[in-house]
């Protein structure tokens, strides 16, 4: 590269970029699907401004203050004691039942996709895992962890395929509105995405750690409690802590079913049309995200200094 400025250095880098037409024709793609959906919507841009919206964002406004202080001049002693006690009510309760709900149901969903994951994985779900075929396999047994294997993908298909929503309502026969009904559809539905996440995982794991202690004569179980589980753990409690938020999203909402959970909270105070309460219950569930959040981000870490 030729001497000069940093400016110019750059602009000889950015020259000399390497280039991609597949990146570039989908970008044009993407851009054209963008356009084409903004004039085939049937979109009113305008009415977003509308005096009407403005309106209506001024009563939102109004209404979100704490019901003490709506028409009077704030005051943060009045809206801490309104907030303190619709939280001893209400909100404490609820939290704890949403909490729990998506702690019980994760907890089930990523013990159910350990066991579902392993055999689901094409490289450990062989007749000899991490190895090349030894000669002279009957087909019968090559058929059968084949059967083993497609058997388990399936029920994990299925059981992602139903969404929270209606397996809970579907649950609601049984349990009726009690928090089992949340629990065991959110277990099923994010067992079914954790255990084909977790086999997908094993597939791109590097072979050779695994494949040497086969080698040696290593167990099947030895196999997945000594090189897989440790190998893998950062990226499982990765995808458990994603989908334990989702949890408490969806069990946020399961509570529109009558599950007393903040949404069943959240359902209420948009029915009484109380727009504080259903924004302080809102963010009650924020609250909860983040927490998890930040619990998810220190046991990576102290995983990552273990290592």
């Amino acid at each position: 590269m030729k001497e000069g400025t940093a400016g110019e250095r750059i602009e000889v880098l950015w020259q000399e970029r390497p280039r991609d037409r597949f990146v570039r024709a989908s970008l044009l793609a993407g851009a054209t699907v963008m356009v084409a959906a903004w004039g085939l919507g049937d979109f009113d841009w305008s009415d977003l401004f509308s005096a009407r919206r403005q309106a209506n964002l001024a009563r939102f406004l109004e209404g979100v203050r704490p019901h003490p202080l709506q028409g009077v001049a704030w005051d943060w002693g009045g809206a801490w004691t309104w907030a303190r006690d619709l939280f001893a009510a209400r909100g404490a309760g609820a939290m704890a039942t949403t909490l729990g709900i998506s702690v019980l149901a994760i907890s089930l969903a990523g013990l159910v996709s350990l066991v579902l994951s392993l055999p689901s994985a094409r490289n450990f779900a062989t007749v000899d895992p991490f190895a090349a075929p030894r000669p002279g396999t009957s087909r019968g047994l090559r058929f059968g962890w084949a059967l083993i294997r497609r058997s388990t993908r399936g029920a994990l298909i299925a059981m992602r395929s139903i969404p929270e929503y209606l397996a809970a309502f579907l649950l609601l026969a049984i349990f009726g509105p009690t928090p089992w009904t949340a629990v065991l559809a959110l277990a099923v539905h994010n067992a079914g995405i954790l255990g084909r996440l977790g086999a997908e995982t094993i597939e791109n794991i590097p072979s050779r750690a695994p494949a040497s202690l086969r080698a040696i004569g290593g167990r099947r179980s030895q196999l997945a409690v000594w090189v897989l589980l440790p190998e893998l753990l950062p990226r499982l409690l990765l995808y458990f802590f994603y989908r334990w938020e989702t949890c408490v999203r969806e069990s946020t909402v399961l509570g529109l079913l009558g599950i007393v959970s903040l949404g069943f909270w959240i359902d209420d105070a948009r029915t009484r049309g109380h727009l504080d309460a259903l924004v302080f219950y809102v963010a009650l569930g924020v609250v909860i995200v983040i927490v998890g959040d930040l619990m998810s981000s220190l046991a990576r870490e102290l995983l990552r200094r273990a290592d």
